[in-house]
């Protein structure tokens, strides 16, 4: 197989091979947790009306049924193992140490482009692996025109949280991201992209730092120009318009639970698997015309 995990002459971190790997004692922890959660009563809220109000009963019931008997948790650690997985300690610009793991696929090309892909939330790094593996698929360490680098944000998965001491902003955590490329190696220039939280992530590199030459993210909104109406515009674009406001008036719940009351809501999801699991499929459900129940299984 070939060998993208080289890492480049210059970086100046202290960089180490990383396994994901779960413990057996707490992935049955887990599965006894998923298997006790109970899903809630029928109502007409959750049986009649589609996704307006949230994830249905229906689907919470059969996705619960899967997680507890067809998915494999091993496969996942397989396939995450399968890329170059590294750790490294890096400072972000509050001084705290941030113990950060990260997925690469190195280029033996002197002139490769630095791309760090930045996840979301709710999301991962699993967002970038059908990415890396059409990458890794077409090129060679030797002919790739890319360094890509895909770390966890502070806080998700297997990069250290953020300290207790400090609210810790995107601006904070965009920092540490920012000082992990630059001990990478890369400090003549890398570009970044990001969706949902790695888009606030990106956009702060770029109009910040001058090592950050672009970026690309598929989360921008902006609010409609007072002429909108006015406009010319595709059939495409006039379809899509009300959905703007249909958003803030149906869909935005999700973000006010967040943005206020952020100890409640992480003490609840942390406390069971199915609870984060319909608040992830609400979530990512956002976006999605609203009454159409979009299936995410």
């Amino acid at each position: 197989m070939a060998d993208f995990g080289k890492i480049p002459s210059s970086a100046t971190l202290n960089i180490n091979p990383f396994k994901a790997h779960v413990d057996d004692e707490k992935l049955q922890q887990f599965k006894q947790l998923l298997k006790l959660s109970p899903i809630g009563p029928a109502c007409f809220e959750n049986t009649n009306c589609d996704r307006r109000f949230g994830v249905t009963r229906e689907w919470l019931t059969n996705a619960k049924q899967h997680w507890e008997t067809d998915y494999d948790w091993r496969k996942c650690e397989d396939r995450t193992n399968s890329f170059p997985n590294f750790k490294a300690t890096v400072k972000d610009n509050k001084d705290n140490d941030i113990e950060v793991q990260f997925l690469a696929l190195f280029s033996e090309k002197e002139d490769a482009i630095p791309i760090a892909f930045y996840h979301g939330w709710p999301g991962s790094i699993l967002e970038f692996y059908d990415l890396l593996d059409l990458l890794r698929s077409r090129y060679s360490p030797q002919d790739l025109p890319y360094h890509v680098i895909v770390p966890s944000l502070p806080g998700y998965c297997y990069t250290s949280g953020p300290p207790l001491d400090q609210d810790y902003a995107v601006d904070i955590a965009s920092s540490a991201m920012h000082n992990l490329m630059i001990g990478l190696g890369f400090g003549s220039g890398y570009l970044a992209q990001g969706g949902d939280l790695g888009s606030f992530v990106s956009r702060y590199l770029a109009l910040t730092y001058e090592e950050c030459k672009g970026m690309h993210v598929n989360l921008m909104m902006v609010p409609p120009p007072e002429n909108a109406r006015e406009l010319e515009m595709d059939e495409l674009e006039k379809e899509a318009l009300p959905r703007g406001p249909e958003f803030y008036d149906h869909g935005f719940g999700y973000n006010l639970e967040h943005g206020t009351r952020t100890a409640t809501i992480g003490l609840v999801l942390s406390a069971s698997p199915l609870a984060l699991l319909a608040w992830w499929v609400d979530c990512e459900a956002r976006f999605c015309p609203l009454g159409l129940g979009a299936d995410f299984v």
